[in-house]
């Protein structure tokens, strides 16, 4: 059992959901009506496509199965990938307090269409136009690619780092094509990881090294 607990020590990162979950779920339950509007003309040139609601949705898929596999499988690039996230998420949700945001983006879509339209109906229901820049989707898809890019199992696996950077691509641009993000939250999103990706997967990052090796 302690070879267990140690094996997997890092698992304490996960309670960022308990800071996370309740802080997103109150912003976009409280969002100021005074909230900014993201819109530029380039939105109103990108057509409304319904199939990018599969991209959108594997992005559930991805976050997931790389966070399985980097907490499984590779410690230090658990931590790596956790911190990219969480300075990402936390900055967003600061953003969003300080600075609520919306997007009149999105189009009505008949829900008995077919199951596409069904399911973006449904996102539609459930999340709401408000906090999108930047866009977390945008982010934490960029976030994924990195860190599976630097780990070097799979590194030597070309086939499946082109799969992560095609799929990690349809993500950011499922986000326009489906009216859910401005390409001003795109932006935003690839500043933040421009910023913050030197912080975390700059050599000899010694915090993150002495952490994994606990």
């Amino acid at each position: 059992m302690k070879s267990l607990i140690k094996k997997y020590s890092h698992i304490w990162v996960l309670g960022y959901a308990l800071i996370y979950g309740p802080w997103f779920c109150y912003l976009e339950k409280n969002t100021a009506d005074n909230y900014a509007i993201v819109h530029t003309a380039v939105d109103d040139l990108i057509p409304f496509e319904e199939w990018f609601i599969i991209p959108y949705l594997l992005w559930f898929v991805y976050i997931a199965a790389a966070g399985c596999y980097f907490f499984f499988y590779d410690k230090e690039g658990f931590y790596r990938y956790s911190i990219f996230l969480i300075i990402g998420m936390t900055t967003a949700l600061l953003i969003y307090t300080f600075f609520p945001n919306a997007t009149d983006l999105r189009i009505v879509v008949d829900p008995q269409k077919d199951v596409l339209c069904r399911l973006i109906g449904l996102i539609q229901k459930t999340d709401p136009s408000t906090n999108v820049c930047p866009s977390i989707h945008v982010y934490n898809s960029i976030g994924t690619h990195i860190a599976l890019s630097k780990n070097e199992v799979i590194r030597e696996k070309r086939g499946l780092c082109r799969a992560s950077a095609v799929l990690a691509l349809l993500i950011c641009a499922s986000t326009v094509f489906l009216k859910q993000h401005s390409v001003v939250d795109i932006l935003g999103a690839l500043l933040m990881a421009m910023v913050v990706y030197p912080l975390v997967y700059r050599e000899n990052t010694a915090a993150v090294t002495k952490r994994a090796a606990v």
